[in-house]
């Protein structure tokens, strides 16, 4: 098992690199190029800017088992395709149940913007969050590995 991150806007980096630490489980950061990371435990691939670059470098590292963290719902249901375990940064489990609806609502929020009509942004992130994730993504790993 690894950790897959989608990291332009990964708001968990360090938490997962934290855990992944106590557990000894390998960390794949995909960042594009116009961002710089450094850390001695992470494996960082920067890949060029592009629509869905990174979304095609993620899923093609990854294999059945691995643990995928992204708010991307395309990049998820392409991640549940290839069984892996898709987890959003607030741990919500992308599964086959939520993610046809999640799609369809982000093509509704696309046409619905794209006819010029405001649609609300994300909510701001909270504690709650966080300590979500936390919990999620360590149940997560010691269910697995």
């Amino acid at each position: 098992m690894k950790v897959l991150v989608d990291g332009d806007a990964c708001p968990v980096k360090d938490i997962i690199i934290s855990i992944s630490k106590k557990f000894n489980i390998d960390v794949y950061l995909f960042i594009n190029d116009s961002h710089i990371y450094n850390s001695d435990y992470v494996k960082v691939f920067n890949v060029a800017s592009g629509k869905d670059v990174a979304d095609f470098q993620i899923v093609n590292h990854s294999s059945e088992g691995d643990i995928v963290v992204t708010n991307d719902y395309g990049l998820a249901a392409m991640a549940l395709a290839k069984k892996t375990i898709p987890v959003s940064f607030s741990g919500l489990i992308y599964n086959s149940m939520n993610i046809d609806s999640m799609l369809m609502n982000r093509h509704i929020g696309m046409k619905t913007r794209k006819s010029g009509k405001y649609t609300k942004g994300p909510k701001k992130r909270t504690k709650e969050d966080d300590d979500n994730f936390i919990k999620v993504f360590t149940g997560l790993i010691e269910k697995y590995i």
